[in-house]
């Protein structure tokens, strides 16, 4: 398999669906794209749908299996794995037929791509079809199916009454799943490190490197600064496992869970990275060796591969260029634009409509989540919508089938979902026996119904587009997009989506989309203020906390300044855009009094 790449970028995972089949759309065209493993319900849907498209056998494996979860997942990602290289094969094979899959692919590449001249030389220079295509099975890169796993979404689990061991808890049933498919990919670990999850990755060889350096099954850290990402990095290097990636992730400008910074800003945490990345591989490597000595594993004789790669907010060609360029990013993550490509993300029609006409006012930083953390939202999304009716109607909160958010125990032994039915009828119980005033009981109901089902609502939209059954979960459709989905109103094609990230073609019909970094800012006073606001009476380290945050984000303003001295030529525009854009925020910053 060739270590070449065919693009810079790469899909993310959006939800547990939106991106569980993007694969198939994209990889035989040399794009990587992520699948979320954490619903084995869904994948189980989709490989008998597939199955029965391809008139291959299909036996599901019943939930009454003790290792029900992690045989779905391998299951699933075995057959997309052959499905993608079936796909594969057809474009290597068109390669004579005019406007078919491998003229396709050569379209899509960027421009400037010394793959494409490559491969247009080779073709233009061979007169025999076999020769080219015994070179493009040697070097034409096929997209990687990656998978993502949140590492703290791992509950317990049992079988016919009894705990299973840890082992079954759910991060890790979806790792093992991972591990004993056969994908050749990466396994895209975020929302925080894990030990024991971290030490169970010792347990499957797909992980550790051979001789040449070469990793079966890599491991990507999506990560938010550079002093975790070295601490994670050393863990994993102490037994043996090299982090092949560090996917740097905007705090708040992103979609999906939202994990804030104390107010350090994305680009301050790029030219972190970019300035240590040679320490952050001499430290690791080092830890690594000595490890796999230990265990009496192969030792690679020469320095492992270890990439950096950026996402969240990216919106044009500029910033994509700039991102490459200037901090040296190896792909740059294209999320939320995607879920207008049809071809591509799995978005129900009527979705689809409410996201395209989304603007800033639409897309919100929530409290839907049952795990307690922030998660971008789209208003009049149809799941929230349902939920509400429900509300009204004297059933609160949804009955929970997937359990895949437990995580409360607030009034049960066992923990349950804060989006439950079972869960909110025991909060208003307990509510109305405090005597509360009313206005105090409405506070804490709007708390309450906040949060909504997303192990069902993020699934939902792919039941819908190949008509499965939504019987079990409903039809209702939760969805995650970032704030820079504001600036994108068309629904377009996958090739359009694809120029657009070159520059050879433009989506967004807005002339006032800010910056991406002054847009991150932007969104981080607005959570400053609101931060401010909550603080019932504060503490000294409380107000320490809000005025670290808060010089935390006037020293990403003079960062971003001094851009000024470093940046020359192509990206003067650029430059002047923030430079402009920063004056403005300081000034907004500066009126805020966190004393007051």
């Amino acid at each position: 398999m060739t270590n070449k790449t065919a693009h810079t970028f790469h899909i993310p995972v959006m939800g547990t669906g939106y991106t569980v089949n993007t694969p198939l759309q994209v990889a035989q065209y040399g794009i990587s794209s992520v699948v979320s493993i954490v619903d084995d319900i869904l994948l189980e849907n989709l490989r008998e749908f597939y199955s029965k498209q391809l008139s291959l056998p299909f036996q599901p494996i019943s939930s009454k299996t003790m290792d029900c979860r992690a045989e779905r997942i391998t299951a699933y990602l075995n057959l997309i794995d052959k499905m993608v290289k079936d796909k594969f094969e057809e474009v290597k094979e068109s390669i004579l037929e005019k406007g078919k899959e491998f003229e396709k692919y050569m379209d899509l590449l960027p421009d400037v791509s010394t793959l494409k001249k490559e491969i247009q030389d080779k073709v233009n220079n061979n007169h025999y079809v076999k020769d080219i295509k015994n070179w493009l099975n040697e070097n034409l890169p096929l997209g990687n199916i990656d998978v993502n796993i949140m590492t703290k979404v791992d509950k317990d689990n049992y079988f016919e009454g009894e705990q299973l061991p840890s082992e079954y808890n759910d991060a890790h049933a979806a790792l093992r799943g991972f591990a004993n498919s056969t994908l050749e990919s990466s396994l895209v670990l975020s929302a925080g490190m894990n030990p024991r999850l971290y030490g169970y990755l010792e347990q499957f060889n797909d992980f550790f490197p051979n001789e040449d350096g070469y990793i079966k099954k890599k491991v990507v850290l999506k990560v938010s600064d550079y002093r975790s990402a070295l601490i994670q990095g050393k863990f994993l290097a102490k037994k043996g496992i090299w982090v092949s990636e560090y996917r740097i992730e905007s705090g708040l400008n992103c979609g999906g869970h939202a994990f804030a910074t104390d107010g350090s800003l994305m680009g301050p945490i790029l030219e972190e990275f970019k300035n240590n990345k040679s320490e952050l591989i001499a430290d690791t490597s080092e830890l690594l060796y000595s490890a796999l000595q230990e265990k009496n594993l192969p030792v690679p004789e020469g320095k492992l591969e270890l990439n950096i790669t950026a996402q969240g907010g990216v919106g044009t060609s500029e910033e994509h260029e700039f991102l490459m360029d200037y901090y040296g990013i190896k792909s740059v993550g294209w999320g939320s634009p995607f879920l207008l490509v049809p071809e591509v993300c799995d978005v129900d029609k009527t979705t689809l409509k409410t996201l395209s006409e989304a603007k800033e006012e639409e897309l919100y930083l929530s409290h839907s989540s049952p795990l307690g953390v922030r998660f971008n939202n789209l208003k009049g999304n149809t799941r929230d919508e349902g939920k509400l009716e429900m509300i009204k109607a004297g059933n609160p909160g949804s009955v929970c089938t997937k359990r895949l958010l437990v995580a409360n125990k607030e009034y049960t032994d066992k923990p349950i979902c804060t989006a439950s039915r079972q869960y909110q009828n025991l909060k208003i119980k307990d509510l109305k026996s405090q005597n509360l005033s009313d206005e105090s009981y409405e506070i804490e109901i709007e708390k309450m119904s906040q949060k909504a089902c997303l192990c069902k609502g993020l699934s939902a939209a792919s039941y819908l587009v190949n008509n499965l059954d939504t019987t079990a979960d409903g039809p209702g459709v939760s969805i995650c997009p970032g704030p820079n989905m504001a600036y994108f109103s068309e629904i377009a094609t996958f090739k359009q989506m694809v120029d657009h990230i070159y520059g050879r073609f433009n989506l967004i019909t807005r002339t006032d989309r800010p910056n991406m970094f002054a847009k991150e800012l932007h969104i981080y006073i607005d959570y400053l203020k609101e931060q401010i606001a909550d603080l019932k009476n504060p503490d000294k380290k409380s107000i320490r906390n809000l005025e670290k945050f808060k010089n935390n984000l006037l020293a990403g303003i003079e960062y971003y300044r001094s851009l000024s001295d470093k940046v020359k030529g192509q990206f003067d525009q650029f430059k002047v855009q923030i430079y402009k854009d920063m004056t403005q925020l300081e000034m907004e910053l500066k009126q805020i009094n966190i004393l007051s």
